[in-house]
């Protein structure tokens, strides 16, 4: 059994994911034999926004009570 992620692509007019060469021999398999397929959908979170969250929570705690002062002036 093998375990991998794979984008779902343009194979034609169709659409599909493929598989490896290496995932192919880790299975034994060859053309024309049946596979049996579980397919799940993945969701990532988006790192560029979770990091984004993460430095404003940070620039809040550190100069949040200066900008605070500021704005009662």
């Amino acid at each position: 059994m093998i375990e991998t992620e794979q984008k779902l692509i343009q194979i034609g007019s169709s659409e599909g994911v493929t598989l490896s060469k290496k995932d192919i021999a880790t299975l034994g398999a060859k053309r024309g034999d049946i596979l049996r397929i579980r397919v799940e959908r993945v969701i990532k979170k988006d790192i560029q926004h979770e990091d984004l969250l993460k430095d404003y929570d940070m620039f809040v705690k550190t100069y949040g009570q200066t900008l605070k002062n500021l704005a009662d002036r």
